[in-house]
């Protein structure tokens, strides 16, 4: 633990360059990947602006896991299946639904058809 606590820290950060900011108001926080959800309650969240980017600290009360009913598929698998099989893009990602995300078997589904 740093002594000192945040004006410590604080006053390293400002000497590597960082403007650290708590964002004010913050109702929640929702993280999302392909496949799941994770949602912070009550979070705090600071803001670190450096000269080329930025970095979020989240500190949360608590969080909820969800899982995707219908995952999201990444723009370039989507392309992938587009090119290969010469379909819509909305061919592909129910072909890509349907095989649980696997391009091979995606592509092999629409190309036997």
């Amino acid at each position: 633990m740093m002594r000192g606590g945040n004006r410590q820290m604080r006053r390293m950060l400002d000497k590597m360059g960082f403007d650290m900011k708590e964002i004010d108001n913050v109702l929640s926080v929702t993280i999302k990947t392909d496949k799941k959800e994770i949602l912070l309650d009550k979070p705090t969240v600071m803001s670190m602006d450096g000269k080329d980017n930025t970095i979020f600290q989240i500190v949360a009360d608590g969080y909820e896991e969800k899982e995707l009913e219908v995952p999201v598929f990444s723009e370039q698998d989507i392309a992938v299946v587009c090119q290969r099989v010469k379909v819509s893009e909305e061919e592909a990602k129910n072909a890509l639904a349907e095989t649980n995300g696997d391009l091979a078997r995606a592509i092999l589904m629409l190309d036997t058809n």
